[in-house]
């Protein structure tokens, strides 16, 4: 009879973490997430367990949401996330309650402001201040837990860029890598939010990725200057397909500045019903040799 995976260890006080942290002779691999898993969260923690001790820390951050975003109809599901955990090699899970992670009152709070051109494009223009959140909490993460590596997915490519690009400035000593993002068998990008789709919504949600799909198709033999265009299309092609986009953009890869037809993403957000699906493609280029 097959012995079941031990559950990993359950860390809520900073003590209780600074111990487990001290007793590892493994390098500390970190995946940052707000629960709720599902397969992307256990790819990026299998993807850390590769040569490492993982924590996966689960806190949904209120400081990331926005005024009537949805902090506190996230749901909080610890005991069947441990049990997810557990089979996927975490070894450890840091859950702290909001008093540990934020202990000063607000007025006394140290905070951290990316910079706007990289915050306020794409989602930042659409939830002003989301990305503080993200690195105050991702900051404390680092802070706390002191990993060696960091992983996250690209489904949340500006995250990752902004993140990529603190820890640059910061001389914070840690890699951070990427995992491609992990997609329904139609393509639809895993998230948690995809709960708020009906059955009918979740039939057509796939096309959010087969239209970004066309539009890098489209545009891997063309410059910046046909992007509008291109773009405009796509948004069309949304809408008829039931979507609200909310924006389609070319940015560059890097920097998420403007296209400049080099390394460009198209990235793309759009409502379908309640829900609200983000996905980013790359723009492949063919050799010229």
């Amino acid at each position: 009879m097959p012995i079941p995976p031990e559950s990993p260890v359950l860390l809520e006080s900073r003590e209780a973490l600074t111990t487990w942290r001290n007793s590892q002779r493994l390098p500390v691999h970190l995946v940052p997430t707000m629960g709720n898993l599902h397969a992307g969260h256990l790819a990026l923690i299998e993807h850390a367990a590769r040569d490492g001790a993982v924590i996966a820390s689960i806190f949904v951050n209120p400081t990331q949401f926005g005024p009537g975003e949805d902090f506190e109809r996230y749901p909080r599901t610890l005991a069947e996330d441990l049990d997810a955990l557990a089979a996927s090699g975490c070894d450890a899970v840091w859950a702290p309650a909001v008093e540990t992670m934020y202990p000063l009152a607000d007025a006394y709070r140290f905070e951290v402001r990316p910079p706007a051109a990289l915050a306020d494009c794409l989602c930042g223009a659409h939830r002003p201040g989301h990305f503080d959140g993200v690195c105050n909490v991702v900051m404390r993460l680092f802070a706390q837990i002191r990993p060696q590596r960091a992983v996250f997915g690209e489904k949340d490519y500006q995250q990752l860029t902004i993140l990529r690009k603190m820890a640059e400035d910061f001389s914070i000593p840690l890699i951070i890598d990427a995992v491609p993002t992990v997609r329904e068998s139609d393509g639809l990008a895993m998230s948690s939010r995809n709960r708020y789709l009906s059955v009918s919504e979740r039939a057509k949600a796939a096309g959010l990725y087969k239209v970004l799909n066309a539009l890098a198709d489209a545009a891997k033999n063309e410059g910046p200057g046909t992007f509008g265009e291109l773009r405009l299309s796509a948004i069309e092609r949304l809408e008829e397909l039931g979507f609200r986009p909310e924006y389609v953009e070319f940015r560059d890869a890097e920097t998420l500045g403007p296209a400049e037809g080099l390394n460009d993403r198209i990235f793309a957000a759009a409502y379908l019903g309640q829900a609200r699906l983000i996905d980013n493609v790359a723009v492949t280029r063919q050799s010229c040799l």
